[in-house]
């Protein structure tokens, strides 16, 4: 495999590197004008041409067949009889000039030097220098400096990404220095908008970007993750844990069902984009608003991430190589007691409750479990891209190893990319290409939860011997068991493999001058593979307490077991497109796009297991399989697989005139195989208006330079999270019928569906501001948005029903508001700076769900209902603790409530308490995010900082529901009330006092954090410094997650949103670390 991509490569250099090679000439031209013959050549070799349009009018019809002959050949015959001589200059530029002015031409090629500095006086490196009308150019030094042969009468250009393009006519100078002003680059920046680009000026609905550079720079193996706090209205939540991906919202949560976005990569569809490598991407566009995302249909109303790889620059060959290697650190831990705080509090615990007091005799040690659990973990991340491009073709292919430890011992994961972009143009007019990726992962949990650690009593040591460990207290040692042999044990036990495969190919066609035809095939193949081993138990020493002497204890119950499990998935896309583009006369501008689309899915799964009668199974990977021995007992086996797919037809409508008048317009028809024939169709769409304000002749005001005012409403449908064929319920046989004396089992549909079932109908609009200011160092962007959810798909259990009723019952409404805002300057020559922050505000509401059921969604603590947002948390609301018996009398109550319980508000005012007293308590979904970047740059050193964080949410502390048990204590317990006055606060250290268990916001903490998430110094070496072959050289340290600030306790305080209807909640949350590295990222 590795031999055929290297063949291949080097092919596809070779292919490229012949185009500059060809100086031969083929042509067949019948009375034709010699404009259209020299373009004809143009188009067929690598020459052009230069002259003045006068010295070509007027001349005869050219005749001519030539097959590989020399240019000269070919001039000599096409100039013959014309009074036109010519002179080829530079290679391959050719400049005609009337035959008398020959010796002139000659005499008046001229060498231009010079120096292209910024407005500020800094040289500028790599501007590109040329011969306007030909491909001859140069580019500067880093000083500044080019020299260019020119025609004395030529025109040059100076291009560099970030500046306005300048022209110097030369008129016989040999010097011309040149100074480059800054263009504001954002505007004319392309995004994806759904099948097609468009300039961010000419946007009409809200599309944030991030540059691949930004995403590049930080130590993650998921490139999402680097997206945290990058753009306005996009809530990333990163799990901590090696490999896991992270949890991605888009302007709030607008379904029961799913709320996870889809990725749009080079134009495939994806639920997930762990295969790319974070350094091989070019941006990442954001596409929030229902009028970007109507024209994705039934796939993209949770809103679309839009991702664009690298690939070849034209007419460069390069290789670049980054590399980053970390240490990741947990800095936060979570506060419990030690073994003297531990004895005090159990202390206190039993004689409260009236019990036996703990014999602590046997018990001296005092283990920081936390400690023992956790390590420095290394996390590395490699990138190796070649690139080249000619003029036929253009080859690009990266290769990328990603290593990661968990800061949880002997976790680990692995992640191999390689991809291929190819792309051959046989002619101006027609192109093929195709892109074809790799990836294989592997993971080693050990599925032990760090809760172990917290709860396990600090009184215990940990180990006798690599096989011999101590077991926890009696009062403990069915709940919980020693942390570190547990995570010994699970040590390498399960192995987990991935290989993934994703592909395109495409062929496109421009003709009649305005239309273009693409045609691609997308293809994403993947299978997963678990193989787990459960082994033999550990020997446990079991501490004396009171008259129960020391023991040891060995389980020969346990027997070893094997499971496995294959996972395979396939999808198919094809698209086909057809787009006008045209300049129409009198300033209109109009872009049009027809496209029809196909989708097909399908996963399967198949896992079983086996455990052992009488014979172990080895603790060796090559046997763990389920299949190892026929005498063994085998589990029971589990499978199970879906399908389905999508038609769409779609369209898009772009008009502009004068360039500040715009309009945009979407249209998109899909069929999904998730619903009923009769439902399956439906038509989503879009419209967006825009007015460049500043381009009026009467809006001159001074300071603006740039002022857009936008609207746009869109319509799309959500089928996202929807289960396959929920229209054809399945049979059950959990109901009987009586006939006669006997009773029989009998069958009917495992649940009711209601026949007009259909998908989710999400309206939107959206009212945004772009502009720039102050010379166009300041830029800012607003949006306002209103979201509403239709038709929200919900299954109720009926009354007197024992089964569940599906039907579109619930709307949901997410309203909110973002602002971005940006800063550009420079200081002098050498000092360059950046700044940007953005805010966020969501406002999430249920309108309705199920309301003529008076229906309400309760998962644990978490309750879904009308007029709150979803998931909301619901209990009792603490108001202090109760100090008296005189003070009880007074207040409501349980009846059981007794001076040191928690005292509840009675919201009801009945004077009692129950359940009735339930009330809302606060979101786990943060309806304010914030996060702000600052870059600096001075002589080769460049700074970056930035920073991010979430307000207005709760975190639910189940682990804390320990403290209520004989489990270790966090260090709140050691403030726990002892008497009258004391605290209002903790509840007694009494775990015989169930109403001091039930929910409410003593459980609850305050989400809001703030997190110093990125420090990273550099230094790029100049050009030159390491020689010919290197030609830029950067070596960077960087600091992530430096210092979060926030109220909550646990290891990080960023919300657990996985689970729409069951969110917010930290059971000892797997810490998200501090990664301290060191990088370079070479070019050659």
């Amino acid at each position: 495999m590795k031999l055929t991509m290297l063949l291949l490569l080097i092919g596809c250099l070779h292919a490229s590197a012949e185009t500059f090679s060809q100086d031969k000439i083929t042509l067949r031209i019948e009375a034709t004008d010699i404009k259209k013959v020299l373009l004809a050549i143009e188009k067929n070799s690598n020459y052009r041409f230069l002259f003045d349009e006068q010295v070509v009018k007027g001349k005869r019809p050219v005749s001519l067949t030539v097959e590989n002959a020399p240019i000269d050949d070919v001039l000599t015959r096409v100039l013959s009889n014309t009074g036109i001589s010519y002179k080829i200059l530079n290679t391959n530029l050719v400049v005609l000039k009337e035959a008398a002015s020959s010796t002139e031409i000659a005499a008046k090629e001229v060498r231009v030097t010079g120096k292209v500095t910024s407005s500020a006086g800094a040289p500028l490196a790599g501007v590109s220098v040329s011969i306007k009308g030909s491909s001859v150019g140069t580019v500067t030094d880093e000083n500044g400096s080019y020299a260019l042969t020119v025609p004395d009468d030529a025109t040059i250009q100076f291009t560099s990404i970030g500046y306005q393009l300048l022209e110097e006519k030369v008129n016989g100078r040999t010097t011309i220095d040149v100074t480059l002003q800054a263009a504001e680059t954002s505007l004319n920046e392309v995004v994806v908008v759904g099948y097609s680009t468009q300039r961010k000026r000419d946007l009409t609905g809200s599309v944030a970007s991030v540059k691949g550079d930004e995403i590049a720079k930080m130590p993650n193996t998921n490139p999402v993750a680097s997206l945290q706090g990058k753009v306005a209205g996009l809530t990333v939540s990163n799990p901590g844990s090696p490999g896991a991906a992270p949890v991605v919202r888009i302007r709030g949560v607008n379904s029961t069902n799913s709320a996870s976005p889809v990725y749009v990569v080079d134009g495939i569809l994806q639920d997930n984009i762990d295969y790319l490598n974070p350094a091989d991407i070019e941006s990442m566009d954001v596409l929030r608003d229902p009028s970007s995302i109507a024209i994705y249909g039934l796939r993209g109303a949770n809103g679309v991430i839009a991702v664009t790889t690298k690939k070849a620059a034209r007419g460069q060959t390069t290789i670049n190589v980054v590399s980053n290697v970390g240490v990741q650190k947990v800095t936060d831990k979570i506060k419990v007691v030690d073994a003297e705080g531990y004895k005090t509090l159990l202390r206190a615990q039993l004689a409260n409750r009236g019990a036996a007091e703990f014999d602590f005799t046997n018990y001296t040690a005092n283990t920081d479990w936390q400690d023992q659990i956790f390590q420095d973990a290394v996390i590395n991340t490699n990138s190796i891209s070649i690139s080249n491009s000619g003029e036929k073709a253009s080859t690009h292919v990266n290769f990328g190893y990603n290593n990661q430890d968990g800061v949880l011992k002997y976790e680990n994961f692995q992640k191999y990319i390689a991809r291929l972009n190819q792309e051959i143009r046989f002619s101006p007019n027609f192109k093929i290409g195709a892109d074809i990726s790799g990836f294989h992962w592997r993971r080693n949990p050990t599925g032990v939860s760090v809760t172990n650690a917290l709860w396990a009593a600090p009184i215990v040591p940990i180990q006798q011997d690599e096989n011999t460990y101590y077991a926890m207290p009696s009062l403990q040692r069915t709940q919980v068991g020693n942390p570190v042999a547990a995570l010994n044990r699970a040590n390498g036990n399960r192995i987990e493999r991935g290989y993934r495969f994703v592909g395109s190919v495409f062929a496109e066609v421009k003709f009649l001058k305005d239309f273009t035809f693409k045609s691609t095939f997308y293809t994403d193949l993947g299978f997963n593979s678990v193989r787990s081993y459960s082994p033999l138990p550990y020997t446990f020493i079991y501490l004396g307490e009171g008259l129960a002497p020391t023991t040891t204890f060995y389980d020969n119950t346990v027997r070893t077991s094997v499971g496995q499990r294959s996972e395979e998935y396939r999808r198919f896309q094809q698209d086909y497109t057809l787009s006008y583009n045209k300049r129409l006369g009198g300033g209109h501008t109009l872009t049009a796009l027809a496209g029809f689309t196909t989708m097909y899915e399908y996963s399967s799964f198949l896992s079983g297991s086996r455990t052992d009668s009488s014979v172990n199974i080895p603790r060796d990977p090559n046997f763990w399989y389920i299949g190892i021995s026929p005498d063994n007992m085998v589990g029971l086996p589990g499978g199970g697989g879906v399908e389905n797919s999508i038609v769409g037809g779609f369209g898009r409508l772009s008009y502009a005139y004068l360039g500040k008048y715009l309009l945009n317009a979407t249209i998109r028809r899909d069929g999904s195989s998730k619903f009923a024939p009769a439902n399956r169709w439906g038509t989503f769409g879009s419209v967006g208006l825009g007015w460049v304000v500043t381009d009026e002749d009467f809006f001159k005001v001074k300071g603006i330079d740039f002022l857009k005012l936008r609207a746009a409403w869109g319509q799309t449908g959500n089928a996202n999270g929807f289960p396959n064929n929920l229209w054809r319920p399945g049979i059950s046989n959990a109901v009987s019928g009586v006939f006669g004396d006997n009773v029989y089992t009998a069958i009917q549909a495992a649940y009711i569906v209601s026949p007009n079932l259909h998908w989710e109908v999400v309206n939107g609009l959206d009212i945004g501001l772009d502009m720039r200011t102050l010379n166009n160092r300041l830029s800012a962007e607003i949006n306002v948005y209103d979201s509403t959810t239709k038709d929200i798909l919900t299954g109720i259990t009926l009354p007197n029903e024992n089964r569940s009723l599906f039907d579109n019952l619930g709307e949901i409404s997410n309203r909110g508001v973002e602002l971005t805002l940006g800063w550009k300057d420079a200081i002098g020559k050498d000092f360059t700076y950046s700044a940007s922050a953005n805010f966020s505000y969501n406002r999430n509401r249920v309108k309705s769900i199920g309301d003529r059921f008076n229906f309400q969604i309760i998962r644990g603590n978490n309750l879904t209902e009308s007029g709150r947002s979803i998931g909301y948390f619901f209990g009792y609301k603490q108001v202090g603790i109760y100090q008296t018996t005189a003070e009880l009398e007074k207040m409501p109550s349980f009846p059981s409530s007794m001076p040191g319980d928690i005292a509840y508000a009675d919201l009801n005012g009945d004077g009692t308490l129950s359940a009735a007293d339930r009330t809302y308590l606060g979101t786990p979904f943060p309806p304010y995010s914030f996060g702000f970047n600052i870059t600096a740059a001075y002589k080769g050193f460049d700074i970056l900082i930035d920073g991010q964080g979430f307000a207005g949410n709760e975190i639910y502390v189940q682990r804390r529901t320990a403290n209520f048990t004989d489990l270790n204590y966090e260090s709140n317990r050691l403030n726990a009330w002892t008497g009258p006055g004391t605290t209002n606060v903790e509840p007694i250290m009494n775990n015989g006092r169930g109403n001091n268990f039930l929910f409410s916001n003593y459980f609850l903490e305050p989400g809001d954090y703030f997190r110093f998430r990125t420090l990273q110094l550099g230094y790029t070496f100049k050009t030159g410094f390491f020689g010919n072959a290197v030609r830029q050289a950067r070596v960077f340290v960087s600091g992530q997650n430096i210092k979060t600030w926030s109220k909550a306790t646990g290891y990080s305080p960023e919300p657990q949103l996985g689970n729409i209807l069951e969110s917010g909640a930290d059971n000892g949350t797997y810490p998200v670390p501090a990664v301290y590295s060191f990088g370079l990222n070479v070019t050659f």
